[in-house]
């Protein structure tokens, strides 16, 4: 939604007056050009992607303790042992 700058309704009305002649256009033309910006840019909004809902108050990261290299490590021994004892098998 767009804010109105703290401009009262009157004073919005009369300045959108002055534009418009200003403008040399109808205070009309003015209007619609403004609920086709104000349109457009619902448009967009919706046609955005929808941002889930967060479901956990976790901020990422390791937990205290965990060595990622360690980690990565015994994981790629035990894919090492696992293919070995595959072509031991044939």
């Amino acid at each position: 939604m767009h804010e109105n700058n703290g401009l009262h309704p009157h004073e919005l009305f009369a300045r959108a007056k002055k534009k418009a002649a200003a403008e040399g256009r109808t205070l009309t033309s003015l209007i619609e050009e403004g609920l086709r910006i104000v349109m457009l840019e619902r448009s967009v909004a919706e046609k955005a992607e929808p941002r889930l809902p967060r479901v956990s108050t976790a901020r990422g990261g390791l937990l205290p303790g965990i060595d990622l290299v360690k980690l990565n490590t015994a994981s790629q021994e035990m894919n090492d042992i696992d293919m070995m004892d595959r072509i031991e098998r044939q």
